[in-house]
């Protein structure tokens, strides 16, 4: 698509925030995409969703709301918006379905999957609680609609220990995250019957490379996912959900931070915090990665890759969603 002037003087805005993390040659690839998307979305009444591990050029250029999964959902519902777009993985596009039953959810990519999400199926969840009658079930959002339909309270990293706490049980299957399981087990004393799931992103990080990055960077903090390995979380200054690890860089504002999370991350909170130097960890999410500008373009000029679920699916996966919400996070 050609950069013309007309669209570098209406992208330009958009540039500017982002320019420090992207050179100029890079954006002339982008802009069309982002001024053909806005440009669509307003004639369509859609609104666009993208995850907080999406690249600048989505997070910042086209986005009506960054966040967390469920954030998202939970924004897009109260809009007006006839189409959601979500740049996200698949799970997330159907949270979205859930939040909006009326709406069409559109993925621009059906294969942008999740290592955590496929590690688990609703067939799965009700084998468990055979084994484990009366044990309720609270599955991480990062679960399919089907795990969902089978769970009674979802959970985010963010309100994991809350919502198992607030059950007033002895006992919780924990689903699907391993060490998030861990790190919630180590917060409660509810016992916690957990799964083998883990994310293929931050599985991949070492107590041993935090150590590194702290001999040579000696007044760094280092912030951390709870779907880490419980050794990383332990070397870490602050554990907390993709919401939580923003405030603390916003309120904290320190001279330097890794965040132990998808790479991605670090680049679209360093535009909103232009003081504090980041170290990047860079594992990327090949399923984020999914996305991009030229598919969510397509996506919603042919209002392809819906989300189609059934009726009886979207009624019990959303009970344990509005659950959730009603806890709180």
């Amino acid at each position: 698509m050609e950069f013309t002037s007309e669209i570098k003087k209406a992208t330009n805005s958009i540039y500017q925030k982002i320019s420090k993390t992207m050179p100029e040659i890079e954006w002339s690839v982008h802009a069309p995409y982002i001024y053909e998307i806005n440009k669509l979305k307003k004639e369509k009444n859609a609104v666009i969703l993208a995850h907080n591990y999406q690249t600048p050029e989505i997070y910042h250029g086209i986005s009506d709301f960054s966040a967390d999964s469920l954030a998202l959902a939970i924004e897009a519902a109260k809009t007006k918006a006839e189409i959601i777009v979500m740049c996200g993985v698949h799970f997330m596009a159907e949270t979205a379905k859930l939040m909006s039953p009326n709406k069409k959810v559109l993925l621009p990519d059906l294969k942008a999957g999740c290592s955590l999400s496929s590690s688990i199926t609703g067939a799965d969840v009700r084998e468990l609680k055979r084994k484990n009658p009366g044990v309720p079930v609270v599955s991480y959002v990062n679960t399919s609609a089907d795990v969902k339909a089978e769970t009674d309270v979802c959970c985010t990293s963010a309100n994991a220990v809350k919502i198992v706490n607030s059950l007033g049980v002895k006992k919780v299957i924990f689903l699907p995250d391993d060490y998030l399981a861990k790190y919630v087990a180590s917060q409660t004393d509810v016992e916690i019957i957990s799964w083998r799931g883990t994310c293929e992103v931050h599985e991949q990080f070492t107590d041993t490379e935090i150590y590194e990055i702290r001999k040579n960077n000696p007044d760094i903090k280092v912030i951390a996912h709870p779907e880490c390995p419980p050794e990383v979380i332990k070397a870490s200054d602050f554990a907390g959900s993709t919401s939580g690890m923003i405030k603390y860089v916003r309120d904290n504002q320190p001279k330097k931070v890794m965040m132990v999370t998808e790479c991605s991350m670090s680049d679209n909170i360093q535009i909103d915090n232009p003081n504090v130097e980041f170290i990047r960890p860079c594992n990327l999410c090949p399923h984020m990665k999914r996305i991009t500008l030229p598919k969510i373009l397509d996506c919603l000029k042919n209002e392809t890759n819906e989300i189609i679920m059934s009726k009886d699916i979207i009624e019990k996966a959303r009970k344990s969603v509005e659950r959730m919400a009603a806890i709180g996070r």
